[in-house]
């Protein structure tokens, strides 16, 4: 894939940037130089340790949580195959992820397109980029090809903060840091509560909280703070 102007401005915005900025400054120039209304960003994105790196807003936050909570979506899809997954329409988004479909547009129903790309790095997959824009079909067919382009070099920029993620107990001071923190080590401190409490292993707790989360209608990252403050 040719590099487009957009990469270039990924690989030049963390020239002089410490790992622990790296995630919010990229998710600023995707925001900026991307024609959506949403960007967000994360690691390990199809497993249990998934890592919100950040949001552009409240939409990309909404739309990181709510994938976050049902396990289900198109960055989650697009970790999971890695291929790029383009939702343009809602009924049959419905059919491939129908607790995502939900959710997300019960809070953002203008939303009318959601892209995921996969973070590559030579064969292993990092995580997962998002986009979501409020056109009618999505991203024009050149937007694609930018954002494939970016994500590719966003790839390459996380590596220092993938590593500081994997090295550190304490969780990075990525934005923003209420819902950063819920969804690493918040969450994995309710997990082992529940794990304890309900006498079962952390993956079956995981996986009841997330059951109880769409139960309620809320987030993930509310149940686990409801569960900190009994």
């Amino acid at each position: 894939m040719r590099r487009t102007e957009l990469a270039r401005e990924v690989e030049w915005a963390v020239l002089d940037c410490s790992p622990r900025d790296v995630p919010r400054r990229l998710c600023r120039v995707l925001a900026r130089g991307l024609p959506a209304e949403a960007v967000t960003m994360s690691l390990l994105t199809d497993t249990p340790s998934r890592q919100m790196l950040c949001a552009s807003n409240q939409m990309a936050t909404d739309l990181e949580e709510v994938q976050f909570t049902v396990q289900e979506g198109p960055c989650i899809t697009a970790a999971e195959t890695g291929e790029q997954v383009h939702l343009t329409d809602w009924d049959t988004g419905a059919r491939q992820w129908p607790l995502f479909t939900v959710g997300f547009r019960e809070r953002h129903p203008g939303v009318q397109a959601v892209h995921a790309f996969p973070l590559w790095f030579g064969d292993y997959i990092l995580g997962a980029v998002d986009i979501a824009t409020l056109t009618p079909g999505g991203l024009a067919a050149d937007a694609i090809v930018q954002a494939a382009s970016a994500v590719d070099a966003v790839a390459q920029a996380l590596l220092p903060a993938q590593q500081l993620l994997l090295e550190h107990d304490e969780y990075p001071p990525w934005e923003p840091a209420n819902v950063v923190r819920a969804h690493w080590a918040d969450t994995h401190r309710a997990i082992g509560v529940v794990a304890v409490k309900e006498e079962m292993n952390t993956d079956d707790a995981l996986a009841l909280m997330r059951a109880q989360a769409f139960a309620t209608g809320q987030t993930l990252a509310e149940l686990t703070a409801d569960i900190l403050r009994t």
